[in-house]
């Protein structure tokens, strides 16, 4: 399995690039997003990657974070999300996008990807929604090491530029959360859909501060 690869673009195409590993090419098929992020043709870069094994073909897929690599993996676990949607999905709301609509219960958010319906955004939000909370807790801006490439300049990996997300803003007082609402016996999906509102209305919340909004919601109305 290839996991991550470092090297110099040697061209980006519409939908992927080619890494050029020490004398050696790799096709890498990225998201809209993703290649959005990644530098200009010569400069050194590293991604994250999955290998797609079929019968008849392999492809490599990039990514700038382990979040967006194991929502890729995740998305791809869905019925009728092969690697295309998956990318799709991924270059319409970024990681952190899914990671909310998905908690949340938001399919209107996945159905907004080109050539996601409704029925396959709610398999998605469905199937997904219990397994939110694991991926919440990574730290979303993990991007690979800088690239080491001989005779050239160490230069770190671009990033995305940063976009408000609920799911960015303290990841360890996300797990602290999730962890103390599973022990009081809230399920997954509720309490991480709760997590996120609560850090959508008040990003600045710490753990403390973060169980307690989000018992106030998962609290019975009326």
């Amino acid at each position: 399995m290839i996991g991550k690869l470092s090297g110099r673009i040697d061209y980006r195409g519409d939908d992927h690039v080619l890494l050029d590993v020490r004398g050696v090419g790799f096709l890498v098929y990225c998201s809209e997003r993703t290649l959005m992020s990644l530098p200009a043709a010569g400069e050194a870069v590293a991604l994250y990657t999955e290998l797609l094994v079929r019968e008849d073909l392999l492809q490599l897929f990039g990514f700038t974070s382990l979040v967006e690599k194991e929502w890729h993996r995740l998305l791809m676990s869905v019925q009728g999300v092969g690697a295309k949607a998956s990318m799709a999905i991924l270059g319409t709301l970024g990681p952190d996008g899914v990671s909310r609509a998905i908690a949340l219960g938001d399919w209107n958010a996945v159905k907004a990807a080109k050539g996601i319906g409704p029925k396959t955004a709610q398999r998605v939000v469905n199937e997904l929604k219990d397994k939110a909370p694991k991926v919440m807790a990574m730290s979303s801006g993990a991007a690979p090491e800088p690239v080491d490439v001989p005779d050239a300049e160490v230069i770190e990996t671009p990033t995305p530029a940063a976009r408000p997300s609920a799911s960015v803003t303290n990841a360890s007082a996300q797990a602290e959360a999730l962890s103390a609402l599973g022990n009081l016996g809230y399920g997954p999906g509720d309490a991480a859909a709760a997590v996120m509102q609560a850090l959508g209305d008040q990003p600045e919340l710490e753990t403390g501060g973060l169980i307690r909004e989000a018992l106030k919601l998962l609290a019975p109305k009326g």
